[in-house]
């Protein structure tokens, strides 16, 4: 018995059709966010945006977040994150004056530095909670997109 092309392809074939569903299936329910971050004093330094899918660190420590850098060149910075899965976040963001990557906070624990969460949550005396500046991420619903305004 002899084998034809097409009986050489197949297997190939099979592999490719599985990695394609993989990769549908691994980007089904996934949206962009999209952070608009206004508000910015100076166009110098960079804003740190930070998307936190639970509240292990929020709002400053961003180990466990999904982190982008961008140059504040602008009053108005936009940071992306692509393909987040569906699901409850929230986000973060610094400008970061003085390139430490961070924002500086004086001897009480008061930022120095412009910063802002979403929601554009601004407790008194206190950083925000993640279940305050919570936004769902749904299947199928398209880009989210997150405004917050900078503030000291």
């Amino acid at each position: 018995m002899s084998s034809t092309p097409s009986d050489l392809h197949r297997p190939a074939l099979r592999a490719l059709a599985s990695a394609l569903a993989l990769v549908a299936c691994s980007t089904a329910g996934a949206a962009d966010v999209v952070v608009r971050v206004g508000g910015l004093t100076e166009p110098l330094g960079q804003v740190g945006c930070s998307l936190f899918a639970g509240p292990d660190g929020f709002p400053m420590d961003t180990a466990p977040a999904r982190v982008a850098w961008l140059p504040a060149s602008a009053k108005d910075v936009t940071c992306r994150f692509a393909a987040v899965p569906e699901g409850r976040y929230a986000v973060s963001v610094g400008h970061d004056l003085n390139g430490n990557r961070r924002v500086d906070t004086n001897l009480v624990g008061m930022p120095t530095e412009q910063w802002g969460v979403s929601g554009n949550v601004r407790p008194t005396l206190r950083a925000p909670r993640f279940d305050e500046a919570v936004f769902r991420v749904a299947a199928g619903a398209g880009d989210v997109v997150i405004d917050i305004t900078v503030a000291k």
